[in-house]
């Protein structure tokens, strides 16, 4: 087995560990046991996030601390975690989302591709299409049963967060989702779960895109400054905090427009036209102070996680090699 060496590697360390150089069987249960983790601390700050994008410019929520202030004090602390073991089906796309990321890299390196940033650039793209394609029915229910707080518990009502019409009191977190599963479907058969799919991938894939060309991108620049004093895991992670800001930025208006899509049950023109009638400029900036800080602190989590599981996973004969 030959070792492939990128730009960011020295001739003795290995910076970024390809596909080839991985033990498969260690590396996805590690992969799995860090999404999860990674999911249980993070998912109150994409719950909020869902919330701020789907009410009527402020008839809720004032901004992300008074979301969660409001939510703890009427909900209590379970309220940041509504729909969460539904989300969780995310873990089984993470692993559709890595190897598809892994393996679309491996395939352009054997074509000679050398170019890291390309290799991210056309590896996320693929990735995300493959991951979302098997998440958006989980991510469907997840949102309906994320925002039925902001009508089951709290004085002020915004009826386009219960489009449903859910019935919440007496019911168990179970029945409430099956309950909107059941409901999805009646109304609008099969292709109810897949509502927003295009809007998520307009989203997603050009998202994950820009994340994984800015994270190579970043952590060139870190390491041209930084090398010497800073480990190779730090460098990985600040890149990924600095990549996660920019394509939050970057692409907000895109994924308001999904939620909305997903939440509201408009097609993506009207959900266009009715956002940019109510909120006019602030498509680009609601709910983005939870959106980067959602997506800052996920990066940086995800990218601990994902680049130490690779580190742990290589096979034996680069263990020596592989830069910490």
């Amino acid at each position: 087995r030959t070792m492939s060496f990128s730009s960011s590697m020295t001739p003795s360390r290995i910076r970024t560990i390809e596909w080839e150089m991985l033990d498969k069987q260690r590396f996805y249960p590690y992969s799995m046991m860090s999404s999860f983790t990674v999911r249980c601390f993070l998912y109150p700050l994409t719950l909020v996030r869902t919330r701020l994008q789907v009410q009527h410019q402020n008839a809720v929520y004032k901004g992300t601390y008074d979301a969660f202030r409001q939510i703890l004090t009427h909900e209590g602390p379970k309220g940041l975690y509504r729909g969460f073991w539904i989300s969780c089906f995310q873990v089984v796309s993470g692993l559709c989302y890595v190897s598809t990321y892994e393996g679309v890299r491996h395939i352009l390196h054997k074509q000679g591709i050398k170019e890291n940033k390309i290799k991210a650039l056309v590896g996320g793209a693929c990735a995300s299409m493959v991951g979302q394609t098997i998440i958006v029915p989980f991510d469907v229910i997840s949102q309906h049963l994320m925002i039925l707080g902001t009508i089951s518990k709290q004085g002020k009502s915004d009826f386009t967060a219960n489009p449903l019409a859910i019935n919440t009191n007496g019911r168990t977190k179970s029945q409430i989702a099956y309950d909107v599963t059941r409901t999805v479907y009646n109304r609008d058969g099969f292709r109810g779960f897949y509502r927003g799919y295009v809007a998520s991938l307009c989203n997603y894939v050009p998202s994950s895109a820009a994340w994984w060309t800015f994270y190579q991108l970043y952590q060139d620049l870190v390491n041209s400054v930084t090398s010497a004093f800073l480990p190779h895991t730090g460098t990985q992670c600040l890149a990924a905090v600095m990549s996660g800001c920019t394509t939050s930025v970057i692409t907000n208006p895109l994924d308001l427009v999904r939620a909305r899509v997903q939440v509201q049950r408009r097609n993506i023109p009207d959900t266009m036209r009715l956002l940019w009638a109510s909120e006019r400029f602030n498509v680009f900036t609601k709910g983005l102070t939870a959106r980067m800080a959602s997506s800052s602190i996920y990066s940086l989590a995800v990218i601990l996680g994902y680049e130490s599981v690779k580190k742990m996973s290589v096979l034996p004969e680069y263990k020596d090699s592989v830069q910490w």
